[in-house]
């Protein structure tokens, strides 16, 4: 069995690790933050009326049957997953006032019926069959297998029906005004392009597979947070021997003729294994880690970042849903910003709002808002600038208040934190949320988990399969069984 080295204690390097230990490997865990989790982040507020707890990164987990193959291909189920699930998944306010609500499986169709007529449930029924068929050729050749290049998508003009699904050339902006005759139901698609980071002018129509993920098979909250998969994660790692060091930053990739050797710590300790995996963004370990030019620079079209707002609110907003996204007027106006040149923050910005109706995220009679807003990555805009983060906050407390939710005068604290902070606690260049913007055909074609040189692997958001704690996952499996192939 081989001795190997993990870069980051985020989802993907210790559900990697995880695998790997549980096969028999012996592996060490270098993580640079005091805590293990990486960008599933959590935030903590004390005050006089109690104690605040905020999720920082994902605030919905789809696909659980991926976190249940982990766990239990690792010893066992996680008994600390406390599932629960959600109807609504997302309230989604639109400019004209109306509100429609998501849920899993065929009902949503009746609810877009009930809410925008007859016609345009016609239309996501229709919508929905093309779905069904990219999630398939998704799931079978994208998700669950690796693509080192794009000649293992080109594989797929062998299977024309596979091909037709993916629809090459096609963007998600494209794929909605076809099929969707409601404004309402194209914006709603156009969101999911953001759960990639990308623009939906820009991002291949492929990504249909995301919106078909949450709500054909549902989506959930962990009691206590999405943070406690962290937990759940980090907790399994040890039952199986994995040595995790926090506070312990990498400093660079140690190579030895062409293959990654170990790794070097801040200080310049010398840490030697037969395998090095990379749970870091691609960007950060091509252009730091292991500086490579060529694939540095392929990296360089970041991602949108996320502006965030941790509220403590005074009271109950009834109108609020576990998640609620309130859409603005001109929707294409928020990516000309963020993707502009210069690039600055949208000024009427969509404003999506997590609100947990947990008792162990607030206080009795208050509630804990995670309030997000796309924005620019840092280096695109400067977040560090004085004035800058403090001056947009009151700039998007004040776009919730034209839209009806004022909650300014309800406010118990707000804690602000920005591209730059992201970028600051996780390594992530730019604080770019997703690592690479997924536009064009090239979207689909995330780094691969095979490094640039040999015994290396790169796992996580930022590669392939893709972001989000399901495809994190899947990303661990990749890279954990091309290891026990090898």
């Amino acid at each position: 069995m081989a001795t190997v080295t993990v870069i980051g204690a985020g989802v993907g390097g210790l559900a990697t690790a995880a695998r790997l230990a549980a096969a028999g490997h012996r592996v060490t865990v270098f993580e640079q933050a005091a805590v293990a989790g990486g960008k599933l982040g959590r935030h903590e507020r004390v005050t006089g009326a109690g104690t605040f707890r905020f999720d920082t990164g994902p605030s919905l987990f789809t696909l659980p049957q991926v976190a249940t193959e982990l766990f239990a291909h690792t010893g066992g189920p996680a008994p600390e997953l406390d599932l629960v699930a959600l109807d609504p998944l997302v309230r989604h306010r639109f400019p004209d006032g109306t509100t429609l609500d998501s849920c899993a499986g065929a009902g949503f169709a009746d609810r877009i019926g009930d809410a925008f007529g007859a016609p345009a449930a016609q239309d996501w029924r229709r919508l929905w069959r093309r779905a069904a068929r990219v999630w398939d050729t998704s799931w079978r050749h994208v998700l669950t297998a690796p693509v080192d290049s794009p000649l293992r998508l080109a594989g797929l003009a062998w299977r024309l029906g596979d091909l037709a699904a993916i629809a090459p050339g096609r963007t998600l902006r494209g794929l909605g005004r076809r099929h969707l005759r409601d404004p309402r139901l194209r914006m709603l698609l156009d969101r999911y392009a953001t759960y990639t980071g990308a623009d939906p002018r820009r991002a291949p129509a492929a990504l249909l597979a995301i919106p078909y993920a949450e709500l054909e098979f549902g989506g959930w909250y962990l009691r206590g947070g999405l943070g406690t998969l962290a937990d759940a994660l980090l907790a399994r790692c040890a039952a199986l021997g994995v040595t995790v060091h926090l506070g312990t930053p990498v400093e660079s990739v140690l190579v030895e003729g062409s293959r990654a050797a170990g790794v070097v710590l801040a200080g310049g300790t010398a840490v030697r294994s037969d395998l090095v995996v990379a749970n870091a963004d691609a960007l950060h370990v091509y252009r730091d880690l292991l500086p490579s030019p060529r694939r540095a620079a392929a990296l360089a079209q970041r991602s949108l970042g996320g502006f965030v707002l941790l509220l403590g609110v005074r009271g109950t907003t009834p109108q609020l849903a576990h998640h609620t996204v309130f859409f603005p007027d001109d929707y294409d106006a928020e990516f000309d910003a963020i993707f502009g040149d210069p690039a600055r923050p949208p000024a009427d910005p969509t404003v999506f709002v997590t609100s947990a109706a947990d008792p162990a995220a607030r206080p009795d009679g208050h509630e804990a808002w995670f309030v997000l807003v796309n924005a620019p990555p840092q280096g695109a805009f400067d977040w560090r600038a004085p004035g800058v983060a403090d001056g947009y906050a009151d700039r998007v407390l004040a776009v919730l208040a034209a839209r009806g939710v004022d909650v300014r005068d309800r406010l118990l604290f707000r804690d602000v934190l920005t591209p730059a902070d992201l970028e600051t606690a996780t390594r992530c260049p730019g604080g770019a949320i997703y690592g690479t913007a997924s536009h064009g055909l090239t979207g689909l074609l995330r780094p691969p988990n095979r490094g640039a040189v040999r015994d290396l692997f790169l796992v996580g958001g930022s590669v392939h399969p893709g972001g989000g704690l399901p495809l994190v996952m899947l990303s661990a499996k990749i890279v954990a069984d091309r290891i026990g192939a090898a």
